[in-house]
């Protein structure tokens, strides 16, 4: 196994028989509270973000941890270290630790087959079905390309988890099972019901009872029936046309979310910290106690799908390697090495960070699409801990920001400046199109225009707007979601509709809108 695999000797035997946090007595202090407050403060007015909470754990002890701004603009009721948050994918750990926790009881292995726990799981391909594993589910190389099914949870959860185990056969694979890295959410969701299977209790009260309890994170919840009520909750929010708006939550407080093993669980910076000192302590309580095995906490952390170096990364932080463990990101930063995660749902975004060697944990929400605040604030934090440097990490940003919109500018047509007029009409166009995971989407006429609607994704609905022959753009009537879509329509000989394939407009477009994956076929 991998422990700290850029471990710096500086202190020989005695090492061993001292406590984990020793070593960070040698090593820099990192920001101050007053500094770090300027800094989100900062940030927050730079990228027009309502709400940050950020949390500093070192050596066991919490250093920092703060709420800035507001849960909602509307409401003005303030962020504090409770305030529970949509975490995205970076609850993937918790997910990767239940499954640790029963390998840790010797009720699985990594090695099982999910078909045996789940009969009805199925691949597109035979030979690959028979041979996935319960590790494969959680190292994202099954072969799938990347947000693959995404539809069927994004921007609407609109299918039962059974309904998504039961399509995922139809997803075509682009690579060759555990050739390739490409990030996946729904087999996250296949792993939450093998833990489901095996422990006897759903996803969501197995991760309340045997992790969130036995932690005492009191102000995080995987369950979110008793959150109805719940006021201590950010909400959501996005740039549009240059003002900052409240947006539509995507996981619904009260109700259980399909998605809560890929990202569906909510926390506060209060509670998250004390998940980090678990895996800082290596699986123990700071009562000593041996919540997770050494080994098995060793293992999540150990590469399992090796992954390029980011450029960007190299140049920044002299960055050698990068992989993914279960359920973590993994890669050097400054000479350390660094366990993060990253989590991002509409207007709610999330970053979880450890280095081990320096007994540090970070995290950082925020509850605005501005993707960039959340780095910007990080690495100011870690680089002050791990480095003589000090860069301005939000001017860094904020120029790499506006240098991507205007590319993306550059590829996205005026709608204003359309005009083209299908040769035969619309209506030639209008019908019930059938793709086989995501179901039916209705082009229909009204007033003159074509409209089209997602029958299980209650969401996409919009306009169809003619752009080129048998290419229109749907523009969709929630102009939060940034994702129009041209849709292609292919016809027979007579010149008739008989399906259509869609691509996201803007490069920028988030990759759950796997519009690329779908093919629809027109019902007669």
């Amino acid at each position: 196994m991998m422990h700290n695999i850029f471990h710096k000797l500086t202190i020989i035997p005695l090492l061993f028989i001292m406590p984990f946090f020793v070593q960070a007595k040698e090593m820099r202090e990192g920001l101050t509270s007053p500094e770090i407050d300027q800094l989100v403060q900062k940030a927050m007015e730079k990228f027009d973000v309502p709400g940050v909470a950020v949390g500093i754990i070192q050596d066991g002890k919490v250093i920092h941890a703060k709420g800035y701004g507001v849960r909602n603009i509307d409401k003005k009721g303030k962020v504090n270290t409770e305030t529970l948050f949509s975490i995205a994918s970076t609850g993937k750990s918790f997910t990767a630790a239940s499954l640790a926790l029963l390998v840790d009881e010797g009720k699985i292995n990594w090695g099982d087959k999910v078909i045996d726990f789940i009969p009805d799981f199925r691949l597109y391909d035979p030979w690959v079905t028979r041979e996935f594993t319960i590790r494969d589910l959680l190292i994202h190389n099954s072969g799938l390309g990347l947000g693959a099914g995404d539809l069927m949870i994004w921007p609407t959860p609109g299918f039962t988890r059974e309904e998504i185990i039961s399509n995922l056969r139809y997803l075509k694979p682009v690579s060759s099972f555990r050739s390739e890295f490409a990030y996946d959410n729904l087999l996250y969701v296949v792993a939450g019901e093998v833990i489901a299977a095996v422990s006897g209790m759903s996803y969501e009260d197995f991760v309340d009872s045997r992790i969130l309890k036995p932690l005492n994170m009191k102000y995080c919840a995987a369950n979110l029936k008793s959150l109805k009520r719940h006021k201590n909750v950010a909400d959501p929010h996005m740039v549009r046309d240059g003002k900052l708006q409240a947006t539509t939550r995507d996981i619904k407080l009260g109700e259980i979310s399909v998605v809560a093993a890929a990202g569906g669980m909510q926390c506060s910076v209060k509670s998250i910290l004390k998940w980090h000192d678990m895996h800082l302590r290596k699986g123990r309580l700071p009562n000593g106690e041996v919540f997770l095995s050494e080994q098995l906490q060793a293992e999540i952390m150990t590469p399992q799908t090796i992954l390029p170096v980011r450029p960007t990364n190299k140049e920044w932080f002299n960055t050698n390697f990068s992989a993914y463990g279960l359920g973590w990101f993994l890669r050097d930063f400054n000479g350390y090495k660094l366990e993060q995660h990253t989590g991002g749902l509409l207007g709610m975004l999330s970053m979880n960070v450890m280095i081990p060697d320096l007994g540090l944990g970070v995290v950082i929400y925020t509850n605005q699409q501005a993707g960039v605040a959340r780095p910007a604030i990080m690495n100011s934090i870690l680089e002050a801990y791990t480095s003589t440097k000090r860069t301005d990490w939000i001017t860094k940003f904020e120029q790499m920001k506006q240098e991507r919109l205007v590319k993306a500018i550059e590829k996205i047509p005026d709608m204003a400046e359309l005009n083209y007029l299908p040769i035969g009409g619309i209506f030639p166009y209008v019908g019930t199109y059938k793709d086989p995971w995501f179901g039916d989407v209705v082009i229909a006429e009204k007033n003159g225009e074509l409209t089209i609607t997602a029958v299980k994704s209650a969401r996409l609905k919009g306009k169809l707007i003619p752009f080129k022959s048998d290419i229109f753009i749907a523009r969709w009537d929630d102009r939060t979601l940034d994702a129009d879509a041209y849709v292609k329509f292919a016809t027979d000989y007579d010149g008739l509709p008989t399906g259509i394939t869609m691509k996201a407009v803007s490069p920028l477009t988030d990759f759950s809108f796997d519009f690329h994956d779908l093919n629809f076929e027109r019902i007669k």
